[in-house]
């Protein structure tokens, strides 16, 4: 019995070792995308019935003085914030409602405003991820720095696609693809989410300039939390004798600038990701819900709590990602019509909408069933 209390309820156990955490992450990122909601459509003058935390019923919650109903709801797997006039918690407007508003009501209405204010409200959300991504990145640099060694090639592994294309241990990168790198982590960063394809690197090798080709292939690696992750690689190894490793003290506006850059990096290969995946390039396995997620949540709050943040910036950024694919009822798909109608100045037609509204429901619906399918029988 004492094990059993132990496994669910310790410290190590699935509640609080589990299920605290991925809550924890969860709750933050998507309070914070809400609030981004939240915060810009009150800004517009938009009047906002419901801040929500959770989908389903009610657990707690009140009034504030502006008429907003505060709530935590019983299904914590995501959030929603609903404006007046909404028919529904994606923004979708109630025309049979919208005939009842006062007048007041109507002047506040989501829908009764300028294109410009509804495309803003709603690129707030995945903008404050990317905020929240960025803010704990510069807190991450400011009090830790990071480490990082010279792109040097101390090793190169039989039979891999780097000693076929003639690295030679003592090279120096210089280039990825015509990017500079200045870091070994650049290196990998540039190779990593390109396996198959063929990338050209420009190294120093006795202080002349070559160019290298290479097709980085697909390896099984762990991460630091130790998840099994698949990423391409040409076959170099660094060490400690050439790579030189040193630390890096960040003042708080250089750590502001390099968590801007770093969040711009994750960004650029989470799209690179998406891209690849989406035409057959990336395996199915990669992509993990909320399952995953959990078990990420739980390997990250025992190795820390600074381990834990950093999976918040990157479960953020994520986050923003995907709200702005434009497939409605994200909120890119939202997006999608606002810039037709700025464009064509007259919204799209109800038929029109209907049609794409079900469409990208059945594509996001389906799209939630495939990784929860992954994270309990497909890898």
């Amino acid at each position: 019995m004492n094990e059993i209390l132990s496994a669910v309820f310790g410290t190590q156990g699935l509640l609080l070792g589990t299920i605290v955490p991925f809550l924890f992450v969860l709750t933050v990122v998507v309070f914070v995308h809400e609030m981004g909601h939240y915060l810009v459509g009150r800004w517009c003058g938009i009047g906002v019935q419901a801040f929500s935390i959770g989908f389903g019923p009610e657990l707690i919650g009140f009034n504030d003085r502006h008429g907003t109903r505060w709530k935590l709801c019983a299904i914590p797997l995501g959030g929603y914030v609903k404006f007046v006039g909404d028919m529904s918690v994606t923004s979708t407007p109630d025309p049979e409602a919208e005939k009842s508003l006062s007048a007041e009501e109507r002047r506040i209405a989501f829908h009764t405003q300028p294109v410009w204010k509804r495309a803003l409200t709603v690129f707030a959300g995945p903008a404050f991820n990317f905020l929240l991504t960025i803010a704990v990145f510069a807190v991450l640099f400011t009090a830790y720095g990071r480490y990082v060694v010279e792109p040097m090639v101390a090793e190169v592994r039989a039979d891999s696609p780097a000693q076929k294309a003639g690295f030679m241990p003592g090279d120096r990168f210089v280039s990825v693809d015509g990017t500079p790198v200045t870091t070994f982590a650049d290196v990998q960063r540039l190779v990593s989410g390109r396996a198959g394809d063929s990338i050209v690197f420009t190294i120093l090798r006795d202080g002349v300039e070559k160019t290298l080709t290479a097709t980085p292939e697909l390896l099984e690696q762990k991460d630091a939390l130790g998840n099994v992750v698949k990423i391409g690689a040409i076959g170099v190894i660094n060490n400690e004798e050439l790579g030189q490793p040193r630390h890096i003290a960040y003042s708080p506006g250089g750590a502001l600038v390099e968590a801007v850059t770093e969040t711009g990096h994750i960004i650029v290969r989470t799209g690179q990701f998406l891209k690849r995946f989406v035409v057959g390039r990336e395996d199915k396995c990669q992509l993990g819900g909320p399952v995953r997620i959990a078990e990420m949540a739980g390997k990250a709050a025992k190795a820390g709590f600074e381990w834990l943040v950093q999976l918040v910036a990157l479960l953020s950024v994520g986050i923003g990602i995907l709200n702005l694919l434009p497939i409605p009822p994200l909120d890119g798909g939202h997006l999608v019509f606002y810039a037709y109608e700025a464009a064509f100045r007259r919204p799209a037609s109800e038929r029109m909408m209907e049609a794409v509204y079900r469409t990208g429901m059945f594509i996001v619906l389906g799209f939630m069933v495939f990784v929860f399918w992954n994270d309990l029988f497909g890898c």
